[in-house]
């Protein structure tokens, strides 16, 4: 779970009713040739933030829950990526090859923690990416779950890379109701945004996450 975001876009570059949902064309045709980057912060890594206030995480595959449904639609022309470089708790779909993607992750949570303070560090892993520059962020709930939500761009192993990043604390349903990090990275290259960006939409306007 190690820097959830890069990671995402990493593994495959080696390898070869809720809120309404954002406008990721308009975003990246107005905002994507910016020069001007956003404040470097250094944040505890979620990962890392998680494990200093005693939460246990465990990785599992989204189509194994029992208490909870959390699935992607899958666009025409895209499909199932797998690879010995990504771990099989991810569920991964891609287009024409590593870019674009979409990335599920889930993992279980355990120990006692407050959920909306903690999603407040969600967004840590993206802002530490090289050369991030943020275009745009939300923080509020997503299917009534506590979610943070950023988008932007970001440098990795020579290229520029385009980014929507969910992360959603869930809780599955009664009797245990327990409690997930769900998260969502949805990536292209910088130069494929646009034309990729119906696309993309679907799959984030798709994006479901709810007690069974």
């Amino acid at each position: 779970m190690k820097r959830l975001l890069v990671a995402a876009a990493a593994l495959l570059l080696t390898a070869g009713c809720g809120p309404k949902t954002p406008d990721y064309q308009s975003i990246w045709t107005t905002s994507a040739t910016s020069t001007t980057p956003t404040t470097k912060v250094e944040p505890i890594p979620f990962p890392k933030y998680l494990e200093q206030i005693g939460v246990g995480q465990q990785a599992v595959a989204p189509d194994t829950l029992t208490d909870l449904t959390v699935s992607i639609p899958t666009p025409p022309g895209w499909s199932k990526y797998s690879s010995p470089a990504i771990p099989p708790t991810s569920y991964v779909i891609t287009k024409d090859g590593p870019y674009p993607n979409a990335m599920l992750i889930v993992v279980r949570l355990f120990g006692e923690f407050d959920p909306r303070d903690a999603i407040k560090h969600g967004n840590a892993d993206a802002a530490r990416a090289e050369n991030y520059r943020q275009l745009d962020a939300s923080d509020a709930d997503f299917h009534g779950f506590p979610s943070s939500m950023i988008q932007g761009s970001y440098d990795l192993d020579g290229k520029r890379l385009h980014t929507y990043n969910r992360v959603v604390i869930a809780t599955g349903s009664p009797p245990d109701s327990q409690r997930y990090l769900v998260q969502l990275a949805v990536t292209s290259l910088a130069d494929q945004a646009v034309a990729e960006a119906a696309d993309i939409e679907k799959i984030i306007d798709g994006f479901t996450v709810a007690a069974k």
